[in-house]
């Protein structure tokens, strides 16, 4: 099963796009009216993109991309996925908004693509879907241009450990590096969506094994900055805060997800 996990994966994607392009989640009329898609802490984090060119991988439909381009950056997007890069394309256009969009599986970004880039940007829920994080960091490596920086925001793998519903105690093992397949219909946009293609293969990554990619890969970490909130109901017992979702207050924090920048000497 584990081989055929580009092929599941990429037909649970393709039926979920337009269930995500009209979801209130991704919420594109707001973006349409100019609200930016990251997170507040991304835009401080990576500093001025301005003129910067930077690619975003496994970049969905583009919201995250486009909200860099709105920043000043020179982007370029590319995902699996058909439909998410037609999306992305479509989204551009109409927004007036500078990119380029290539359709294409991560391990073959550096042939897809055929450039080098100053940034290489990877947004939440991406690395799950990878196999192979050696692999991947080689492909980072072969993206950027010396001097030129990875910056990574996830979803934090401790927090898939805890209890579903209260996120008090261990319920699964941290470590699991076997290929997961889930059978799930709807979409964590809308868990009551009518789909078909629910089948799909994911892989857990510890932190240790994200960083010593990396590092292994010859890139230099800058940071590595773990966050006490996220955004969706992780657990039943999390309150709303704003945009994001928190532990009530007095309970022990617990990361839940995290951000890196590293170099490339």
């Amino acid at each position: 099963m584990a081989d055929d996990y580009l092929t599941l994966n990429r037909a649970l994607w393709d039926e979920r796009v337009p269930i995500h392009v009209t979801s209130d989640f991704y919420d594109v009329e707001g973006f349409r009216k100019g609200v930016s898609a990251l997170r507040g802490f991304e835009p401080a984090e990576l500093g001025d993109v301005s003129g910067r060119r930077l690619v975003h991988l496994q970049c969905h439909f583009g919201l995250d991309t486009l909200s860099w381009a709105r920043r000043g950056a020179v982007v370029t997007g590319l995902d699996f996925s058909g439909p998410a890069i037609a999306a992305a394309q479509g989204l551009a256009a109409e927004e007036g908004l500078p990119a380029r969009f290539v359709v294409s599986d991560v391990y073959s970004a550096p042939e897809a693509l055929g450039e080098t880039y100053d940034i290489v940007y990877t947004g939440l829920g991406a690395l799950v879907w990878l196999p192979d994080l050696e692999r991947w960091a080689r492909t980072v490596v072969d993206l950027l241009e010396p001097g030129g920086h990875l910056y990574l925001v996830e979803f934090h793998p401790f927090a898939d450990v805890l209890d579903d519903e209260e996120g008090r105690t261990v319920a699964y093992d941290y470590f699991d590096d076997q290929p997961q397949v889930w059978d799930e219909p709807g979409t964590y946009t809308d868990t009551e969506a009518a789909t078909t293609n629910n089948r799909s293969v994911q892989f857990q990554h510890g932190i240790g094994s994200v960083v010593s990619a990396l590092t292994g890969a010859g890139l230099r970490l800058e940071f590595l900055h773990e966050h006490d909130f996220t955004l969706f109901e992780r657990y039943k017992s999390l309150e709303r805060d704003g945009t994001v979702y928190r532990l009530p207050e007095g309970r022990p924090r617990v990361p839940m997800m995290y951000s890196l920048r590293a170099e490339k000497a």
